[in-house]
């Protein structure tokens, strides 16, 4: 899901890639029940006459139009909707036909927030706001899963692209055999040959 592993950077690190909450398929699914149970009714009841062959294939043919349009597409939508959260970035994935990534560096994040209902918060779900000061500015991210654990986890993102890395910063100067460098200790004597 999301981004696979060979398109991260050099030191990158995933932290959660996940999809839209489950409650996006509720009402797709509901669609899928109605339209079954409405479509083999019809198809039960159309009395026995002489076109009766082909009101059977009208109904079949509506009933696929129907179910396309209100199940199998928003199922591919969110099929094909990720997120993926890593130590640089916080990368979004959408498209069925043609896919498009957009990534926002975490070092440009400014603020994250959260919004819940009251069925989100059972849910567990909500609506996440990512303010980033690049192109894509104020983005709204809804029917996130584990709405606190991402926003968390985001920040935690944040903070460590924020800081600085120490260890990288004093590897510069720990470096031996430049000028001004510590001197070899307990390898030579005062004569210059090894010690035994």
């Amino acid at each position: 899901m999301g981004l696979p592993d060979h398109h991260l950077t050099e030191g990158e690190q995933r932290i959660r890639s996940f999809r839209p909450h489950w409650r996006q398929l509720v009402v797709p699914f509901l669609a899928l029940v109605v339209i079954v149970v409405a479509s083999g009714a019809a198809m039960f009841y159309i009395p026995v006459f002489e076109y009766a062959g082909y009101a059977r294939i009208a109904v079949a043919v509506i009933s696929v139009g129907l179910l396309t349009v209100w199940s199998f597409v928003p199922y591919l939508k969110w099929k094909n909707t990720s997120y993926l959260i890593t130590s640089h970035r916080l990368s979004i994935g959408t498209g069925v036909l043609s896919k498009s990534h957009d990534d926002i560096p975490m070092a440009k994040v400014n603020t994250v927030s959260a919004e819940q209902t009251l069925v989100e918060r059972i849910l567990g779900s909500g609506t996440l706001h990512v303010e980033s000061a690049g192109e894509q500015g104020r983005i709204e991210l809804r029917d996130i899963p584990h709405l606190q654990a991402v926003r968390a986890e985001l920040f935690r993102a944040i903070d460590e692209a924020d800081d600085p890395d120490e260890d990288g910063e004093d590897g510069e100067d720990d470096g031996a055999g430049g000028a001004g460098g510590p001197e070899p200790k307990g390898d030579l004597d005062g004569t210059g040959r090894r010690r035994r």
